[in-house]
């Protein structure tokens, strides 16, 4: 069986992060790259973590479980798309190390702004983070540490879901990680 990998964005809340985890699933399986599982971070924080709050030991404990969640399906053969926020290195670098010997690993940092994060916010968080309404609020009141080496960089501010999905393609293609089949269809 071929191992499988996971792709891990990072970023600030609102950042982009689900939209080109969709976009990134969508492309996978029109490639017929094989089963692809998201774990999106606002889905598995209800469904995986409910009893946790956003501590830093808890915000950790919730990244080990959807890295834990990634392996097993990495070492399945499969592909991971996680989209948590992550914000601390030390957990992102674990996760890493758990799944990178049985498969790929792609970090990819979306790097959007914080202003153009704040810009969006579609569900009102930053703003109640800074009325003081929100504690532990990633970005405001508790810090988020960028990747020091992360595989891809995108800025969705200025880049497209589509173009920001080639990138990613584009460097998995480069280092080994997709499937035969499925490299004859990568845009250009």
């Amino acid at each position: 069986m071929r191992p499988g990998c996971t792709v891990f964005l990072t970023g600030l809340p609102a950042s982009g992060k689900s939209t080109l985890a969709n976009a990134l699933v969508s492309k996978f399986v029109d490639l017929g790259e094989g089963p692809v599982t998201l774990l999106d971070g606002d889905v598995t924080r209800k469904q995986m973590s409910p009893d946790l709050g956003f501590s830093k030991q808890d915000r950790d404990i919730n990244v080990r479980r959807i890295g834990q969640a990634a392996l097993d399906v990495t070492r399945n053969g499969g592909l991971a798309v996680c989209a948590p926020i992550a914000p601390y290195a030390d957990v992102r670098d674990e996760v890493r190390r758990m799944i990178a010997p049985i498969g790929g690993f792609v970090l990819v940092y979306v790097a959007t702004p914080l202003h153009v994060c704040e810009a969006r916010d579609p569900k009102g968080l930053y703003a109640r983070a800074r009325a003081g309404l929100l504690e532990h609020f990633t970005g405001i009141s508790d810090p988020y540490e960028p990747p020091d080496a992360p595989d891809v960089v995108v800025d969705t501010s200025y880049t497209s879901p589509d173009e920001a999905t080639r990138q990613i393609l584009l460097f998995m293609d480069r280092s080994g990680l997709l499937r035969g089949s499925a490299r004859r269809f990568l845009p250009l």
